[in-house]
C-alpha cells in the first residue's frame, strides 16, 4: 500500500515539475523574442532589412489583401504565403502592421463589383482572370493577387501577382510568391516616406525632353527626393544619393566629364542610359544611315571597365512596328511587323535587380564589352536573346525591309550584353592627367569606391505619346500592340539598389524551390505505393496482434 501512495506523489511531483517548467519557459518568451526557420531556403524568413523597417514603425498600419474566396491550388499557395508574410509583418512590428482578407466576390450586385474592381484598379490592382472547373462545367474566374496599404490618409495599391510572363504559369507564380516580402516591404516603405533619397538628374547636353520622360519623373518624385542638375552650369554635382543620365546627345566637355568623374570617385552612384548610335526613326520610312553620337565619354568608360561599341543590335526577339503593306481601295493597309532593331529583353541573369522581372523594351541599342579596371568588379545584368546579331556603324536603316521574313539562319550571336553594374574602387580618369581649365588640384581625388550602372539604350527611359491625343503614355506601354514592359520597374530597381545598397532590394533574392514529384515514377510506382499505404498498414497491425498475443501466452503460460 505505501508502495503504491509513493508512486502516486512521485507521479504527481513529475506533473507539478512539467507543469512549472513550462510556465517558466513561456515567462521567459515573453522577454526572449525567437523564431526558428527549418526550411533549405529559409522561405518563411524575412531580411534583416524589411525587419529593420517595420521595427522602426511608428504608427499603424492597415492592409487589405483580395486573395479571398474560391482559389485554383495554386493561388491557394500563394495566398498561404501572402498570409504568413504578413503574419510575419505583423510580429516584427509589435503588432502595428494589422491585416485582412477580402473576398471581392462579396459585392451584393455586379454593378457594385465592377464599380469595386475598377477602383482596384486605378490603385495599380489588375485582376486576373483564370479557369475553375464546377460540377463538371468549365467557368471563368476573376481574382484579384493584390492588396492596398493604408496609413493614414494615403493609399498605395500592391500588384503581387508578377514576375516574367514568358515563363510557364507555374513558374511565374512561384516567382510571384518569391517577390511578396519585397513588394510590401517596398510600399510600406514608399507610403510612409521614411528617409527619401536624393536624386539628380543630369541635365545640359540634350537628354530626354520633359514630353518623353514625364512618365518616369511622375514615379520617381513619389519616391525620390529629385533635383535637376545642369552639369554645363554648376560648379561640381552637389551631394546627392544617385545620379541619372538619360540619353544625351550633344558632347560632353573635359570640364563635364571632370564633374561626373569626380561626383563618382567621391563615393556617387550613378545610372547611365546612353545611345552610342543616332538614328532617326521618322527617316527610317523611306530608309536612313545610324552614325555614332559624338558624346566623348568613351575614353571615360573605358577607364571604368566599360566599353559601348558602334554597332546596333538585331535580336530575332523583337517588338513590332506598323507598316504599310499595301492598299485596300483608297486607304492604306498597315500591318504589324516585327522590327529586329527593337529587342525585347528576357535574358536576365540572377542578380537581386532583375531577378524574375518581366521582359523590357529597348529601342536601338547597341552590345556592351568589358576592359580590364583594377579593383571594379563588373557583373552582367542583361543581354539579348540567343538569336541576335550586330550590324556596325554606320548602316542601313530601312521600315521596308520589314516586309521580308526575318531569316532565322542570320541570327547567330547568342546572348549580347547590354546593361553591367561596375562597384568597386573606381580610378579616376584624371589620376595622372593635366585637369581641365579652371579646375584646381585641391581635393582632387584619384581613387575611390563607387557603384555605376550602363545600359547601352537610352530610349528604356523614354515613355511613348499618343498618336491621337500626344498625352504621355505610361513608361513601357506599346500603344500599337497594347502591352506594357517592365521598363520602369528596371529602372526602379536599379535605383532602389544604388540608393539603399543592401536595403529591401537584397528581398528580391528570396527564393522558393518548388519540389514537384517525378510523373514518370509516380505512374510506374503507382500500384506499388497503393499498396504500400493500404496493405502496409493493414499487415503491420495483424503482426502486431499475433505477436501481442503470442507475449501474453507466454507470460500466463508459465504459473
Amino acid at each position: 500500500m505505501k508502495i503504491l501512495e509513493s508512486k502516486r506523489l512521485t507521479i504527481a511531483l513529475e506533473i507539478a515539475i512539467a507543469i512549472c517548467i513550462a510556465i517558466l519557459v513561456n515567462s521567459l518568451g515573453s522577454f526572449f523574442f525567437l523564431r526558428v526557420d527549418l526550411t533549405e531556403e529559409n522561405r518563411y524568413s524575412i531580411s534583416s532589412a524589411t525587419k529593420e523597417l517595420l521595427e522602426n514603425l511608428e504608427d499603424d498600419i492597415y492592409i487589405e489583401a483580395y486573395l479571398e474566396g474560391e482559389l485554383p491550388a495554386g493561388f491557394k499557395r500563394m495566398r498561404s504565403a501572402l498570409e504568413e508574410t504578413l503574419t510575419e509583418f505583423s510580429i516584427y512590428s509589435d503588432g502595428k502592421i494589422q491585416f485582412q482578407f477580402i473576398n471581392p466576390d462579396q459585392a451584393v450586385s455586379q454593378k457594385s463589383r465592377n464599380q469595386f474592381l475598377m477602383s482596384l484598379a486605378r490603385k495599380g490592382i489588375q485582376p486576373t482572370d483564370v479557369f475553375l472547373t464546377e460540377e463538371g462545367k468549365r467557368i471563368q474566374k476573376r481574382i484579384v493577387p493584390g492588396v492596398v496599404i493604408s496609413y493614414g490618409s494615403a493609399e498605395k495599391g500592391v500588384q503581387l501577382f508578377k514576375g516574367n510572363k514568358a515563363a510557364p504559369p507555374e513558374e511565374r507564380l512561384n516567382q510571384s510568391i518569391e517577390g511578396i516580402e519585397y513588394e510590401l516591404a517596398n510600399a510600406i516603405q514608399n507610403i510612409i516616406g521614411l528617409n527619401l533619397p536624393t536624386l539628380g538628374i543630369i541635365r545640359g547636353h540634350n537628354e530626354l525632353d520633359s514630353a518623353n520622360f514625364i512618365s518616369l519623373s511622375r514615379v520617381l518624385d513619389k519616391r525620390y527626393l529629385v533635383k535637376t542638375i545642369d552639369l554645363t552650369s554648376v560648379n561640381k554635382i552637389p551631394s546627392v544619393d544617385a545620379i541619372l543620365l538619360a540619353k544625351p546627345t550633344t558632347r560632353f566637355s573635359p570640364t563635364d566629364k571632370f564633374k561626373l568623374d569626380q561626383y563618382l570617385i567621391n563615393g556617387g552612384t550613378g545610372l547611365f542610359m546612353l545611345d552610342k548610335v543616332a538614328v532617326n526613326m521618322d527617316s527610317a520610312n523611306v530608309g536612313t544611315f545610324s552614325f555614332p553620337y559624338d558624346l566623348d565619354l568613351d575614353d571615360q568608360l573605358f577607364t571604368y571597365g566599360v566599353r559601348i561599341n558602334n554597332d546596333l543590335i538585331q535580336d530575332f526577339v523583337s517588338s513590332t512596328y506598323p507598316i504599310v503593306v499595301g492598299n485596300e481601295g483608297e486607304q492604306a493597309k498597315i500591318q504589324l511587323l516585327q522590327w529586329p532593331y527593337f529587342p525585347v529583353v528576357n535574358e536576365y541573369t540572377k542578380h537581386s535587380t532583375v531577378r524574375n522581372l518581366d521582359a523590357t523594351l529597348t529601342r536601338f541599342a547597341s552590345s556592351i564589352d568589358t576592359v580590364k579596371a583594377v579593383g571594379v568588379k563588373k557583373t552582367l545584368l542583361f543581354s539579348s536573346s540567343p538569336y541576335s546579331r550586330k550590324l556596325m556603324s554606320p548602316t542601313l536603316v530601312d521600315i521596308n525591309l520589314m516586309q521580308q521574313a526575318l531569316d532565322p539562319a542570320k541570327f547567330t550571336t547568342k546572348n549580347i550584353p547590354m546593361a553591367y553594374l561596375l562597384e568597386g574602387n573606381f580610378t579616376s580618369f584624371f589620376k595622372n592627367k593635366f585637369l581641365p581649365e579652371g579646375q584646381s588640384n585641391l581635393g582632387f581625388k584619384p581613387q575611390g569606391e563607387s557603384k555605376l550602372i550602363i545600359i547601352s539604350d537610352g530610349d528604356l527611359a523614354r515613355n511613348d505619346l499618343d498618336p491621337k491625343t500626344g498625352q504621355p503614355l505610361p513608361l513601357g506601354y506599346d500603344p500599337f500592340t497594347n502591352q506594357t514592359f517592365a521598363n520602369q520597374d528596371l529602372i526602379l530597381n536599379l535605383l532602389t539598389y544604388l540608393t539603399r545598397g543592401n536595403g529591401l532590394i537584397t528581398a528580391r533574392s528570396k527564393q522558393v524551390v518548388i519540389r514537384p514529384l517525378d510523373k514518370v515514377k509516380l505512374k510506374n510506382g503507382k500500384l506499388t505505393w497503393q499498396l504500400i499505404n493500404l496493405a502496409l498498414p493493414v499487415l503491420l497491425l495483424i503482426i502486431f496482434g499475433i505477436v501481442y498475443n503470442w507475449l501474453r501466452k507466454r507470460k500466463y503460460t508459465r504459473f
